[in-house]
C-alpha cells in the first residue's frame, strides 16, 4: 500500500475502549491492518481488512465484512458474519466461516475447509487500497484527492471529530507481539483503552484513562492525558514528554525536557537535560 495518496495510513490510531488482550486486539470499530506486519495475537472488530503479505496468529473474528489481501497468512480460525473476500494465495491454517457471500482467489489455501452461507465465487477480489479508496468515493462523497487527504488528515488530527467512525488502523510494517507493539510511525490512542505490550513509534499520544502495561520509547514527543496510568518507563530520544493531571507513571522518564503536572506522579527518576517544567492547575 506504498501510495502517496493514503499517507493517513502509515499513521497508527487506536480508537476509543479498545482492548489488546493476552490472545486478541478487539474493538468495535473496523480493524484496518496494513502490508507485511507481523502480529502474534488475534483480531476482533466490526469489520477486518488486512493487506498483502501479512501474518496473523491467532483468530479472526469479523461481525460484518472481512478482506484479506493478497498472500496474507493466518494462523487460526475465521469467522465473518457477513461477506468474505480472500485474495489470491491466502494461507489460512484454521477453518474460514463466513455467513454471507465468499470471494476466493487463485492459489488460496484453507487447511481446515470452509463454509459459506451465500455464494461462493471463484475470482481474484480488488486491491485492498483500491476499495479503500472507492469506499471513500461512494460512501463518503470524496471524489478527489485532496478531499481524500483532507478527511483522513482531520480524522487522525488531535481536533474534536466522530469517534464513532475512527477506525483501528495498523500501519504497513507494523510488529505486535506479546512483548512489543512497534508502528514505524506516529501512534495515537484514544480514550479508555487497555493495552499490553512495549510501545514503539516516531512519537506518542496516549489520550485519557488509558491504562499501558509496558513501556513507552519514541522518537519525537510523547504526551500522556490525564489519569492514564503507564506500567514502564517513558522514554524519549529526542523530544519532549508531557504527563497531565493524574497520571500515574511506574518507571523511569527520560527525553530532552518534560512538563508535568503538580498532580501527576512519577514512580522512577527524571533525566532531561533541558529541564523539568513544573505546572501548577489555576
Amino acid at each position: 500500500m506504498d501510495d502517496n495518496r493514503v499517507e493517513w495510513f502509515w499513521q497508527c490510531t487506536i480508537p476509543e475502549g479498545t482492548e489488546l488482550q493476552e490472545h486478541f486486539l478487539k474493538t468495535e470499530r473496523i480493524l484496518i491492518i496494513g502490508d507485511r506486519c507481523k502480529i502474534d495475537y488475534g483480531l476482533s472488530g466490526d469489520e477486518i481488512i488486512i493487506g498483502e503479505f501479512t501474518s496473523i496468529k491467532g483468530n479472526i473474528n469479523s461481525e460484518n465484512d472481512l478482506r484479506l489481501d493478497k498472500w496474507a497468512e493466518i494462523n487460526g480460525d475465521i469467522h465473518c458474519g457477513a461477506n468474505a473476500y480472500v485474495g489470491e494465495g491466502v494461507k489460512i491454517k484454521g477453518r474460514l466461516m463466513v455467513e454471507g457471500d465468499l470471494d476466493l482467489g487463485d492459489n488460496v489455501s484453507i487447511s481446515e475447509g470452509f463454509e459459506a452461507k451465500g455464494w461462493i465465487s471463484i475470482r481474484n477480489p480488488m486491491p485492498v487500497i483500491t476499495y479503500l479508496l472507492l469506499y471513500l468515493v461512494a460512501v463518503l462523497g470524496l471524489e478527489k484527492e485532496e478531499d481524500i487527504s483532507d478527511f483522513f488528515r482531520k480524522l487522525f488530527s488531535d481536533d474534536e471529530t466522530d469517534e464513532k467512525i475512527t477506525p483501528l488502523v495498523i500501519p504497513p510494517n507494523s510488529v505486535l507481539n506479546m512483548e512489543l507493539f512497534s508502528v514505524p510511525k506516529s501512534l495515537t490512542i484514544g480514550k479508555g483503552c487497555r493495552m499490553h505490550g512495549n510501545i514503539r513509534a516516531s512519537s506518542v499520544h496516549i489520550h485519557e484513562n488509558n491504562t499501558v502495561f509496558g513501556s513507552l520509547t519514541a522518537d519525537s514527543d510523547i504526551v500522556v492525558e490525564r489519569n492514564s496510568v503507564i506500567h514502564g518507563a517513558v522514554t524519549s530520544s529526542s523530544g519532549a514528554v508531557t504527563v497531565m493531571p493524574g497520571v500515574h507513571v511506574l518507571g523511569n522518564v527520560r527525553c530532552t525536557s518534560v512538563i508535568l503536572d503538580e498532580n501527576a506522579r512519577l514512580d522512577g527518576t527524571i533525566k532531561a537535560p533541558e529541564g523539568v517544567k513544573i505546572v501548577r492547575e489555576r
